[in-house]
């Protein structure tokens, strides 16, 4: 699961590979030490380099991306960067230029057909585990779209440790929380099997006591961790899908301009909360109260308020603010639009039914504690 720099050189050494498309993050190419890694490859290999500018992936920049990958032919792209990144070439790899695409992708109704070339993913964040899964998002007019294909999923990946140390530790913090995230929604997912499940479990015992070491010690030993973690819950969501936190993240995101994993966090444990005290009303073909009591164990707890507790405590400690007030965000104002930016899909995923009027409850709720 883990590689080296050396196994990066190695494969796109491959004689098969002539032109290579190196889609990347302005900043985090170079302070990973991704640039110095490919500069042993510049003058080997017909290399473009394309560097997002956009922090969110967008419609427009994608865009761009396409029309640079159709002009320049590739034989491989590989995408070097975090979950936008990885986002933007999973789609770009999949999509043809058109004059209704926008439409298509608002409709959820692209008709994806093969991929233009072979796609590598290489990833400098741990939390999305996008190099694993069959979906990826794109923003349309601010309001985030999700494509699911098993063509969107890479044809390879390469897990480099070294590579995540140099992130920003607010970078870190919310995409530990995310890969956290993810394989918890993946445990009590409609969707959720044995073998997500399996997933789930091994993410979080590596993710639970390794998130905030990775933060205060961003070393090889806990970058190594929190990328095993990332992966294994990435793998696990490909089954199962997100549930209610991850559907309410996308308007945080984009009204707000809070980071995806964070915008997760803001209410993960209210809605948590909310199910397991809905357990009656649960819509899953399993038993919710034991997935409960399997997270519960993962977490050294015995019931669900020492479970949020602990939650609440990895926010603190990981500097996820999520005191409403201090963000500037007042949801009786906003919440039409906040309303109107979840993601249906992610919902119907949640073990309990959960409509508008709950959420919205929970939020101000929230609000009204802070």
């Amino acid at each position: 699961m883990i590689s080296s720099t050396e196994d990066i050189l190695k494969f796109v050494n491959d004689k098969s590979f002539k032109k290579i498309f190196v889609l990347c993050g302005k900043k985090s190419f170079v302070t990973s030490g991704a640039e110095n890694c490919f500069k042993k490859i510049i003058n080997k290999k017909k290399i473009r380099i394309f560097s997002k500018s956009s922090e969110l992936p967008i419609l427009e920049e994608l865009i761009e991306i396409i029309k640079d990958i159709k002009n320049f032919k590739p034989d491989l792209i590989l995408a070097v960067g975090g979950g936008a990144v990885i986002d933007y070439a999973k789609i770009a790899n999949v999509v043809d230029l058109r004059s209704d695409l926008a439409d298509l992708i608002v409709s959820y109704s692209y008709p994806f057909k093969e991929k233009y070339t072979k796609l590598v993913v290489i990833p400098t964040t741990a939390g999305s585990g996008a190099e694993v899964t069959s979906n990826a998002v794109i923003y349309v007019d601010g309001i985030k779209h999700s494509f699911e294909s098993e063509l969107l999923i890479p044809d390879n990946y390469f897990l480099i440790p070294e590579f995540l140390i140099s992130a920003p530790n607010n970078i870190k913090a919310s995409a530990g929380f995310d890969a956290i995230a993810q394989a918890l929604e993946s445990l009590v997912s409609k969707k959720s099997n044995q073998e997500s499940v399996a997933f789930a479990e091994k993410s979080l015992r590596v993710s639970i006591p390794s998130f905030i070491s990775f933060l205060n010690n961003p070393n090889l030993k806990n970058a190594t961790k929190m990328s095993v973690a990332s992966n294994l819950a990435g793998k696990a969501i490909s089954i199962s899908k997100t549930t209610v936190p991850h559907a309410t993240s996308y308007p945080f995101t984009s009204l707000f301009n809070i980071s995806h994993g964070h915008a997760v966090s803001l209410f993960f444990e209210k809605f948590f909360k909310f199910n397991y005290e809905n357990l009656n009303k649960s819509a899953t073909s399993f038993d919710l109260n034991k997935r409960f009591d399997l997270i519960f164990n993962l977490f050294d707890v015995s019931n669900i308020n020492e479970f949020s507790s602990k939650i609440s405590l990895l926010k603190k400690q990981a500097n996820l603010e999520d005191d409403l007030l201090k963000l500037n965000i007042d949801i009786r104002k906003s919440s039409d639009n906040i309303i109107k930016g979840i993601n249906l899909l992610r919902l119907g995923n949640n073990p309990v039914n959960i409509d508008s009027k709950d959420i919205y409850k929970i939020m101000i709720e929230t609000k009204l504690r802070n």
